[in-house]
């Protein structure tokens, strides 16, 4: 359907609109304490607005990095890195994350390369095969977020 011209929104509007919907669902269910989703753990990223400098709130899937870390994964749908990453690199020291049930909990965010990417690359395609079917299928190297609580 041709939008006309001056009409309010663009030909991705709903999309965004249903994305920004179905978030809110899953973040509510994360802070009652529910966190799974498509089988994975998921935790609300909170980063704010590169741009707008609003606040922003996220689900995304986690993995486990001991002592507390979790790593997420900017796949974004394959094609290009989701905002929550951009979000994240123009003010990292904005962020926190919010477990299940739990407050949020201000993070410092470091993006992993070389070894240390490699390796958590390799414990999250085990624990989660599709995510490495998605990043064969990608034109590019999907970034490796480790988030620590500060």
């Amino acid at each position: 359907m041709a939008q006309e011209k001056g009409s309010r929104g663009g030909p991705g509007a709903f999309s965004r609109w249903m994305q920004h919907r179905a978030n809110a669902r899953v973040n509510r269910k994360i802070r009652h304490g529910r966190g799974k989703f498509m089988g994975m753990d998921v935790l609300i990223l909170n980063t704010v607005g590169r741009r707008s400098g609003e606040p922003r709130e996220t689900p995304v899937a986690w993995f486990d990095d001991g002592e507390d870390a979790r790593l997420v994964v900017a796949s974004g749908g394959g094609s290009h890195n989701p905002d929550w990453y951009a979000n994240l690199m123009a003010h990292p020291d904005r962020a926190s994350m919010e477990l299940p049930g739990r407050d949020a909990v201000p993070v410092t965010s470091q993006r992993l390369g070389g070894a240390d990417r490699e390796e958590a690359w390799q414990r999250i395609a085990e624990a989660q095969p599709r995510i490495a079917k998605y990043q064969s299928k990608a034109d590019r190297e999907y970034p490796v977020v480790r988030l620590t609580p500060r």
